[in-house]
């Protein structure tokens, strides 16, 4: 297998910085060992190292013309290799690859981050050899002293999956105009600043990818909101809508299946369901001055559950999130269970507030989309929907080992009762004069004037008077959304760099009100 970077640039510490690189004049296994172990630590998040055999060095820089190695003993050095690395706990596997330099053989052993950090390996190669963990300090391979064990174990055992580098993937795989549309999502300035600068310069500056410069790699949160089919790196990453017209176990299902960027499949998916399957309903009740509205199924609730799931599950099962849609309830499924530092009678009482989080970045960035607000208030937003809409109590399920994890929804209780046509006439007729009550405020009316054109998010803001989105301005397009006083240019793309605004014919008719 070839490197990839240069053998030349890499010899010339022109891109690899020179503690990254130990030199060996010939074959010792078990020095060797210990240098793969300390690699494979990466104490400083440096992105491993390299460990070149035949090539001597003084004061830790190269001699040269260098020795080589003899080409007979390649062979056994690289069963010699298999043998130290099956030593070490856990077992870890470099990239070996022999080179030609200046017209003499070499070894190169290139030896990134490990995933599974920390590693130990034994201080000799004895049967009965203590077990220690290595690190590099400067050019050097030194056993860890107590308190840094310590940090190397508290540094590496707590890497979630969403920020762990991924090996698989290059930074090709990553669409950097999806980046820039999440940066003017959130109205980041680096959005400009993105346009002028290389893409692994702006994955750093994002942390989105890590390893030596010649090596740089994608981490997994790159990948799954950054790249048009992050199923193929995480099989079976999606979100199955499954209705069951009937009663589940019937023979008749109807199934959506979303993919894509996980940001792009959690709204695709949301909007399926409340396109397809939330339902109002508004009855006017005897000496009562207003109607009563209320939903099946409030979209909020949904929401919720569903950010939930997306931000909680673990991306290392191969089971994707489904939703389970029956006559009686709505159910969001994920996998695993609660973290098991959430107690049993806390789950039964619905107080999910775990110590630890699954996926801190997936957090973040559903947290600037505004998704969520993290802390624990998925739950409490859920139940506080459920209550303002009259439905009965969110209930959570999880088996014994906890690999699975229910949240259901049940229907309002209105829904299961019949309606005839003359009732359903009034419902239509009610809605119809609640909507005629609609009140815009100033700030909503200006919007609707302005979207007579098409507009994006900063021409309306300059046409507002505003230098960016104030709390108001954002409040009062929550709400005409809500109302679908207007609308997307480009509905089935809500982050497309051209998306636009525009007011609907119900918004026309309320400005002309």
């Amino acid at each position: 297998m070839h490197l990839p970077i240069n053998i030349n640039d890499l010899l010339k510490n022109s891109i690899v910085e020179s503690d990254r690189i130990e030199f060996k004049t010939g074959w010792n296994p078990e020095p060797i060992m210990h240098t793969i172990c300390a690699f494979a630590n990466d104490f400083q998040n440096f992105g491993g190292g390299y460990i070149v055999i035949g090539i001597q060095e003084k004061d830790g820089k190269p001699i040269y013309p260098p020795l080589g190695i003899n080409v007979n003993q390649l062979d056994k050095m690289q069963k010699d290799i298999l043998n130290i690395c099956s030593r070490l706990k856990p077992a870890y596997t470099p990239i070996i690859s022999f080179e030609k330099f200046q017209n003499k053989d070499i070894l190169v052993i290139w030896v990134p981050g490990g995933l599974d950090r920390p590693y130990t390996a034994p201080a000799t190669l004895g049967k009965s050899s203590d077990y220690k963990y290595y690190v590099r300090k400067f050019s050097n391979t030194v056993i860890a002293k107590n308190d840094e064990q310590k940090e190397l174990i508290g540094l590496t055992a707590s890497i979630p999956f969403d920020d762990r580098i991924n090996y698989l993937a290059t930074l090709e795989d990553i669409k950097v105009t999806l980046i820039q549309s999440f940066l003017k999502e959130i109205e980041s300035e680096l959005l400009e600043e993105s346009r002028g600068i290389a893409l692994s310069d702006l994955c750093r500056q994002m942390s989105l990818a890590d390893g030596g410069n010649e090596y740089l790699k994608p981490k997994n949160i790159a990948l799954l909101f950054f790249n048009d089919q992050p199923e193929k790196f995480f099989p079976y990453i999606q979100i199955d809508v499954v209705y069951f017209p009937d009663d589940e176990g019937g023979d008749i299902i109807e199934e959506a299946i979303f993919k894509g960027p996980l940001d792009q499949q959690l709204r695709d998916a949301l909007r399926h369901i409340r396109n397809n399957f939330i339902k109002e309903r508004v009855l006017k009740i005897p000496d009562e001055a207003q109607a009563h509205r209320f939903f099946n199924y409030p979209y909020q609730a949904i929401e919720e559950a569903l950010v939930n799931a997306v931000y909680h599950r673990s991306y290392e099962i191969r089971e994707p999130i489904e939703v389970r849609i029956n006559r009686t309830a709505i159910s969001v499924v994920s996998h695993p269970g609660p973290d098991p530092s959430i107690l049993d009678e806390d789950l039964k009482a619905g107080r999910l507030v775990g110590r630890r989080y699954r996926n801190r970045r997936i957090g973040e960035f559903l947290k600037e989309l505004e998704f969520t607000e993290g802390r624990g208030t998925g739950v409490p937003k859920i139940r506080r929907a459920l209550r303002n809409n009259g439905s009965p109590e969110v209930v959570f399920f999880t088996d014994e080992t906890r690999q699975s994890f229910w949240i259901e929804i049940k229907i309002h209780p209105e829904f299961l009762k019949e309606h005839g046509p003359a009732e359903a006439q009034v419902e239509a007729h009610v809605k119809a004069q609640v909507e005629a009550h609609i009140k815009l405020t100033e700030t909503e009316r200006k919007i609707l004037i302005i979207c007579n054109n098409p507009i994006g998010n900063k021409g309306l803001v300059d046409a507002l008077g505003y230098k960016s989105f104030t709390g108001n301005v954002k409040r009062a397009m929550q709400h005409l959304k809500k109302i679908q006083a207007i609308e997307y240019t480009i509905p089935d793309k809500p982050r497309s760099q051209n998306q636009q605004y525009r007011i609907t014919e119900k918004g026309q008719k309320l400005l002309e009100k």
